[in-house]
């Protein structure tokens, strides 16, 4: 793999540079532009199958599951170093391919994903592989239970083109420190940068094999989640393709980890301050062109502060700066892909359909003459019943929705089939507290609506199965065994 913003030649595989068995390739469009201006190779079956096999004989035959998980720590230490001396050639080269700006790009998505590696490495010490416990039975009085905590084995991590090294290290973290190896496919809309990473892998000193990486389209994402070698399958994308890849994976009886779509809610209670609040939320209602699974796109007000707040919004969207994503100052870029332009158009056109009123925005910007660019966008009026409060919109969109006091606002934010993430905004921290804790949803704040490494965001209903984040997360990779032994 060769990082040059051409075409990408090869995979990761085995600790080698491999290439492909056919000649079939993706085109990169740029979203700034709407041309081509690089190419992924396609990976067939024979490339899905050389890379589960490299993982299969690290995991089976090599020293990793066999280290230590502080000797395993030390590696993965040395390669959020390595990523992070990467972090302007992956940033400049995701911009390239997903539009995401480039201040973006290099304070938040490389970043978030070196932080996530190092935070997995420090939990080395304090997470319990191994622990010994008194047995309960009369008859086993002379034994004691030893309870191991082993690596599942090889991992297929597929992720998406949105949050790429977020969702990845979500994964990578404790896959690698409970010694899982594992077969890497990103998305093709943000897989150039992966050539940085591979590179990041090698010069690390992670055994060959450990992690490998492979590029392709759908076939090759159904290949590696249902191949006979996979022991675990962790995916983030959108609920259909993972619905579809939880019926695989339960023909299989394969463990899988699935962090899927998001609607999330952010209540501002009466006592809220508003413009701090409307500040932060923007942060990620906004993030890559709001293109972001927690993204708030439903905020809640109250009636008594509701034309407030909808001016609040409205105001603040309006000064963040929308254009070009290589220009430094620019926040909202396009979107990824000519098909979710039209997506969120069409989103935009069923929400006036429904009754909704555009509050700003509501189409296509007139300024660019090319790029797939959607405007910034505020539903008011919006009843949580209409398809935009209920649909992930995924663009730089929200809804406003009243509501009467705080049962009212609970019932309305518990009304979605997703449960990702939500918040809530009060001056009284335990009446906050309170709020967020009856929230259906597996990552919540008060008076913040972010992600950190320590923090478990688990999907209630549609948004997903299984944990990431937090050191909850390393039980998604470790298989539990009990032994009696003699005292």
């Amino acid at each position: 793999m060769t990082l040059t913003h051409g075409d990408l030649t090869t995979f990761y595989i085995g600790g080698d540079r491999v290439a492909p068995s056919g000649s079939q390739t993706i085109p990169v469009i740029s979203p700034a532009t709407e041309q081509p201006f690089a190419a992924i190779p396609d990976a067939d079956s024979a490339d899905v199958d050389r890379a589960v096999a490299a993982a299969r004989q690290a995991f089976d035959h090599g020293d990793w599951p066999r280290l230590t998980p502080q000797d395993r720590a030390a590696v993965m230490i040395r390669l959020a170093e390595e990523f992070e001396k990467r972090s302007e050639a992956v940033a400049s080269t995701l911009t390239a391919e997903m539009g995401c700006p480039i201040t973006v790009s290099r304070q938040a998505q490389v970043p978030g994903g070196v932080d996530l590696l190092r935070y997995y490495a420090t939990l080395a010490d304090s997470f319990d592989f191994e622990q010994r416990r008194p047995t309960y039975d009369a008859a086993n009085s002379a034994l004691e239970v030893v309870v191991r905590k082993d690596p599942i084995g090889v991992v297929a991590a597929i992720v998406p083109w949105n949050g790429p090294y977020f969702t990845l290290m979500m994964k990578v973290g404790p896959a690698l420190l409970s010694g899982c190896t594992m077969v890497i496919k990103p998305s093709p809309e943000a897989s150039l940068s992966f050539a940085a990473f591979a590179e990041a892998v090698e010069a690390a000193g992670v055994p060959p094999g450990v992690v490998n990486i492979i590029t392709g389209g759908a076939e090759a994402g159904q290949r590696l989640v249902t191949h006979p070698q996979v022991d675990k399958v962790a995916f983030t994308g959108s609920t259909e393709v993972g619905r579809r890849i939880a019926g695989m994976c339960a023909a299989l009886l394969r463990p899988v980890t699935l962090e899927l779509g998001g609607k999330s809610a952010a209540i501002l209670l009466d006592d809220a301050d508003v413009e701090s609040a409307v500040d932060e939320l923007l942060v990620w209602l906004l993030f890559a062109a709001g293109q972001c699974c927690v993204a708030p796109s439903r905020i809640l007000a109250s009636r008594s502060r509701y034309n407030e707040v909808v001016d609040a919004v409205v105001s603040a969207m309006e000064r963040v700066p929308f254009g070009d994503p290589n220009d430094p100052a620019v926040v909202v870029g396009p979107l990824a892909t000519a098909s979710q332009r039209d997506r969120v158009l069409a989103h935009y056109r069923q929400g006036v359909r429904e009754g909704a009123k555009v509050a700003l925005g509501g189409g296509q910007p007139a300024q660019f003459g090319t790029g797939w660019y959607v405007e910034k966008t505020v539903f008011r009026d919006v009843d949580n019943a209409m398809t935009i409060a209920q649909e992930e919109i995924f663009g730089p969109a929200c809804s406003i929705t009243p509501y009467t006091d705080v049962e009212d606002a609970i019932r309305i934010a518990n009304d979605s089939r997703f449960g990702l993430a939500g918040s809530v905004w009060t001056s009284d921290l335990d009446t906050g507290y309170r709020v967020a804790s009856r929230l259906r949803a597996g990552g919540l704040g008060v008076n913040n609506h972010r992600l950190d490494c320590a923090s478990p965001i688990a999907g209630f209903r549609e948004s997903g199965i299984g944990v990431e984040r937090g050191i909850e997360a390393i039980d998604e990779y470790v298989e539990t065994k009990g032994i009696l032994v003699p005292r």
